[in-house]
């Protein structure tokens, strides 16, 4: 894979609106005979657990229970799922939230309505015996990071340990796995807790003989370290949220998205196979991993599933706005202008969600032990 700039990616997906000009206002919902109304969600990666509650929704009926006949479009390494949303090619969108605010700066018209993910599930991991324990050890060493916008901790992190990330460190552009730090060809690696994480744990030492341990890494994680930022988010089309017909879809649409995500929450075994049966590439106890690490970033919700919160947006934007990349770039100019968040729609589904008995906040949510296997076969 090419190395591209901090920002590079966000970037040329705004130049892209830019040269399409504003999204078609037409909507690419349709009704069906049987009037249920076609609705596509584009999610941002390949299908696995960190969409379970999508998938959880459409397969168990949540959706068609509003109305609605949701259509999961599939992600992948080259679609920027806000400019999907931005061009009218899908009726939602999951995004991270710093990605969508720079592709709103460079002129999407998207709104986060829905904050699914209430924490960052980014690491830095390194091994254990490196002596690497914080952002401030990155120094002279070998960083690895997968560009495209994924590393905005990473640089807020290191300029909070007083490093500059043009210079006291040697950047690396790290495929989407832990290849490159298991064959220590980087000191640290980049890695989401739900899924890259786990591949570690799946690598067999070859010391041992047996799968690696917890105890053989260091995890540098961005929550303690306090340079986290808000990730996956439902994001809906900015103006056509002026109309009626487009409000209450989207209140019908998180309605069954909270529905699908606390079946999750409570039936984590029932959701890993419904995504395997998606065909997803990766395995069934990789997968319940993952659906378990990704509740842990979904619940508890204190306020309730998906209501943003100022601190955590605030936090975010301060760091898109204040923290320069290796070439002195930053993800934003400026703060968001216009309708970037809004909580009406979600706290309008969580009040339909509570009506209709679903447990909305998950306070009592506990997570599973997961054994994983060689390959997470």
């Amino acid at each position: 894979m090419k190395r591209v700039p901090l920002i590079g990616a966000v970037v040329a997906a705004g130049l892209v609106l830019s040269a399409c000009g504003t999204a078609d206002s037409t909507s690419p919902t349709s009704t069906t005979s049987g009037g249920m109304t076609t609705v596509k969600l584009q999610l941002q990666w390949f299908y696995q657990a960190q969409f379970a509650g999508y998938i959880a929704a459409v397969d168990k009926g949540f959706y068609k229970e509003q109305g609605l006949d949701v259509q999961l479009l599939e992600g992948g390494v080259d679609i920027v799922p806000q400019t999907v949303l931005a061009q009218n090619k899908a009726d939602y969108a999951v995004a991270w939230v710093p990605k969508a605010l720079a592709s709103r700066e460079q002129g999407a018209g998207i709104t986060d309505v829905g904050q699914i993910f209430a924490r960052s599930g980014t690491y830095q991991v390194a091994f254990a015996s490196s002596g690497i324990k914080s952002p401030a050890d990155f120094k002279g060493k070998k960083v690895g990071n997968w560009g495209f916008g994924n590393e905005f901790e990473l640089f807020a992190g290191m300029t909070k340990a007083g490093l500059d990330p043009g210079k006291d460190v040697t950047l690396v552009q790290q495929q989407f796995d832990m290849q490159a730090l298991l064959k220590k060809e980087i000191d640290v690696a980049q890695a989401m807790s739900y899924n890259e994480y786990a591949q570690l744990l799946e690598a067999t030492n070859p010391a041992t003989g047996k799968l690696y341990q917890p105890e053989d890494f260091a995890i540098i994680d961005w929550k303690t370290v306090g340079t986290s930022m808000l990730q996956d988010a439902v994001w809906a089309n900015t103006e056509k949220l002026k109309d009626k017909a487009y409000q209450d879809q989207t209140v019908k649409f998180l309605t069954a998205t909270i529905k699908g995500w606390a079946y999750c929450r409570d039936k984590p075994d029932e959701c890993r196979d419904m995504v395997v049966a998606r065909g997803s590439k990766l395995g069934k106890t990789h997968q319940l991993w993952q659906m378990n690490e990704v509740n842990k970033l979904v619940w508890p919700a204190a306020k309730g599933v998906g209501l943003i919160d100022e601190t955590d947006w605030n936090r975010t934007v301060d760091i898109s706005m204040n923290t320069r990349n290796q070439t002195g770039d930053t993800v934003l100019k400026k703060k968001p202008e216009g309708l970037a968040y809004t909580n009406d729609y979600m706290q309008k589904a969580l009040d339909a969600a509570k009506a209709a008995g679903v447990d909305t906040v998950g306070s009592s949510f506990a997570p599973q032990t997961v054994t994983l296997t060689a390959g997470g076969a």
